[in-house]
C-alpha cells in the first residue's frame, strides 16, 4: 500500500485526474491516498522468531524488521521454512502511531478528522499470519487496519514453495513467490517494497511525482515469480503480475481504478550478486518491469500507458565484534512513461504527455550500537524533464524532489529478552524530513508562496510487535 496518489499526480496531473473524475466518477483523495502511504513497507513479525528460535537480530538490523541481515535473507529465500521444533503458533500482530508535525500548517487537513497541524494518530494495526509448512512450504499473509483511513484491507502477501538441490556440491535454491506487490518478495532493503523508511505516515506531505514502480501497483496485483539463489552467492528471478478484477479489489479494501488494470500481464525480473568483502556482505543487482497499464481501467480508447521501469541497486552489511551493525542500501531507478492512453482520455492536443521519464535516486545508510539504538540518514531524489500537461501543479511544471530523512531510534528488545518474551518487540523513534525541493522548486513551488521546507516533517513514532 503505497504511493498510489503520488503515482496518479504525476502521470495525471491534477488538471488531467480532475478531468478523469468527471468522466468516469472516480477520485483518489487525500483520504485513500494516506491509507496507502501509511500502511508502507514496516514489517515485524514476531512468529517467525518463535519459529526458528532466534531473537529478532538474527534476521534484522537493529533487531527490528523489516531491514534483513544476511541471515535474515538467506531465511526468506528459503521459503521461511527454517524452524528449532515441530510446532509453533503462526500469529503475530504489530501496531504503529506517530505523531507528525510539519514546519509550517498545511493548505488543509490531510485526512478527514484530522487537522492542519499536529496530529496525533494510530497509523496502522496489522495481523499476519506467518509460519512455514515443512521443507516445502512457508510465507504469510497480513490484514491492516488503517487508523488514518479508518478501513481495513489485505495487504502484504508473499506465498512460497521452494526446493533445494545441489549442483557440483553447490547449493541451489529453487523457489515460487505468490505475493501481491512487486517487490515484495525481493530479499533486499534497496527495492521499493522494503526500502527506507521503513514505517512513514498518511499525515505527512509527499512530493505528487513518483514512478509506477514505486508502489502505486501494491495491492491491486497478483503476482507469480520463479526464482533460483546458488550458493547463497547468485540470484535470478522472473515472472509476472496481473490485475484481479474490479469487484475482488473493491471486497479486499484496495482501490481498483488507481492507477487502473494491467493490459494482460506485467514480467518483472530481477538479479543479484551476493558476496562477503572485508568482513562485510555486499551486494550489487538489477532489475526491470514493463507494465501496460489501462488508467481507471477503462478500455474505451484502445490505448495503454506504458511505462518501463529498469535500474540498478546495492547492498552492504556488516555486523562488528562489538555487537555494532553498519548497514547502506542504494537504488537508482528509471522509467520511461509512454501515456498514450490518459493523454487520448484527456483529450491532450497532439498527444502533448505521452512521451516522458522521470528518474529517481535512493541512499540510506545506518549504523546500530549493539544493535539496539541506530541512526540512519537517508537521501533520495526523483527528477524528470517539465511538462505544463502533466505536472499543471507546479510553477515550474517539473515533477523534482529531493531531500533527506534523519532517523534516530531506539529498540531495547531485539536481543529476545524483552518482558513479555521473545515475541514481544518494541521500537521507538524520531524522524525528521528536510525537502530540498518539492513539486518542481525550492520556493514558491505552488506559485502561491508555497516553499519546500514548509513541508518539512518532525515524526515521532512508537512501533510494537508481538
Amino acid at each position: 500500500m503505497r504511493q498510489v496518489h503520488a503515482f496518479v499526480m504525476a502521470n495525471l496531473g491534477r488538471g488531467i485526474f480532475s478531468n478523469l473524475s468527471r468522466r468516469f466518477g472516480f477520485a483518489v483523495g487525500a483520504t485513500l491516498a494516506g491509507l496507502i502511504l501509511s500502511a508502507g513497507p514496516a514489517e515485524a513479525v514476531p512468529a517467525f522468531a518463535a519459529q526458528t528460535d532466534k531473537p529478532c537480530q538474527a534476521c534484522h538490523v537493529g533487531g527490528f524488521g523489516p531491514q534483513l541481515t544476511p541471515y535474515g535473507r538467506d531465511f526468506k529465500l528459503h521459503g521461511y521454512t527454517e524452524r528449532s521444533g515441530p510446532i509453533n503458533v503462526p500469529l503475530a500482530a504489530m501496531a504503529i502511531a506517530s505523531y507528525i508535525r510539519t514546519q509550517k500548517d498545511q493548505p488543509s487537513p490531510p485526512a478527514p478528522h484530522f487537522s492542519t497541524n499536529d496530529n496525533v494518530a494510530l497509523d496502522q494495526v496489522s495481523v499476519f499470519l506467518a509460519g512455514g509448512l515443512g521443507s516445502h512450504f512457508g510465507g504469510f499473509v497480513q490484514t491492516t487496519y488503517d487508523g488514518v483511513a479508518r478501513a481495513f484491507t489485505w495487504d502484504n502477501i508473499d506465498l512460497r514453495a521452494v526446493t533445494v538441490t545441489h549442483v557440483k556440491d553447490k547449493e541451489v535454491v529453487l523457489g515460487l513467490s505468490l505475493n501481491n506487490s512487486p517487490t515484495v518478495e525481493d530479499a533486499w532493503n534497496t527495492l521499493p517494497a522494503w526500502g527506507f523508511p521503513f514505517t512513514s505516515s498518511a499525515l505527512a506531505p509527499s512530493p505528487s511525482a513518483s514512478p509506477l514502480f514505486l508502489g502505486a501497483l501494491a495491492q491491486n496485483t497478483v503476482g507469480l515469480t520463479a526464482y533460483a539463489w546458488i550458493d547463497s552467492t547468485f540470484y535470478a528471478e522472473a515472472g509476472g503480475y496481473w490485475s484481479p478484477g474490479e469487484s475482488t479489489i473493491t471486497r479486499l479494501g484496495a482501490d481498483p481504478l488507481s492507477p487502473g488494470g494491467i493490459d494482460g500481464a506485467a514480467p518483472y525480473g530481477r538479479l543479484a550478486y551476493q558476496t562477503k568483502i572485508g568482513g562485510g556482505t555486499v551486494e550489487v543487482g538489477a532489475f526491470g518491469m514493463r507494465t501496460g497499464i489501462h488508467p481507471g481501467r477503462d478500455r474505451t480508447t484502445g490505448l495503454t500507458d506504458l511505462y518501463t521501469d529498469y535500474g540498478v541497486d546495492g547492498s552492504y552489511r556488516n555486523s562488528l565484534d562489538n555487537g555494532d551493525v553498519i548497514a547502506v542500501d542504494a537504488r537508482y531507478l528509471h522509467e520511461r512513461q509512454a501515456l498514450n492512453a490518459t493523454c487520448a482520455l484527456a483529450g491532450s492536443p497532439g498527444g502533448a504527455c505521452a512521451d516522458t521519464r522521470l528518474e529517481d535516486a535512493r541512499l540510506n545508510a545506518s549504523y546500530y550500537w549493539r544493535a539496539k539504538i541506530g541512526a540512519t540518514v537517508g537521501l533520495f531524489d526523483t527528477w524528470g524533464p517539465a511538462n505544463p500537461f502533466i505536472y499543471p501543479g507546479s510553477r515550474t511544471f517539473s515533477p523534482d524532489s529531493s531531500g533527506v530523512i534523519l532517523q534516530l531510534d531506539g529498540t531495547p528488545w531485539g536481543d529476545g529478552k524483552g518482558p513479555l518474551g521473545k515475541r514481544f518487540n518494541m521500537r521507538v523513534g524520531v524522524q525528521y524530513t528536510i525537502y530540498n525541493r518539492f513539486n518542481g522548486a525550492g520556493r514558491n513551488f505552488d506559485g502561491a508562496g508555497a516553499n519546500a521546507s514548509d513541508n518539512n516533517t518532525l515524526r515521532l513514532f512508537t512501533w510494537i510487535a508481538y
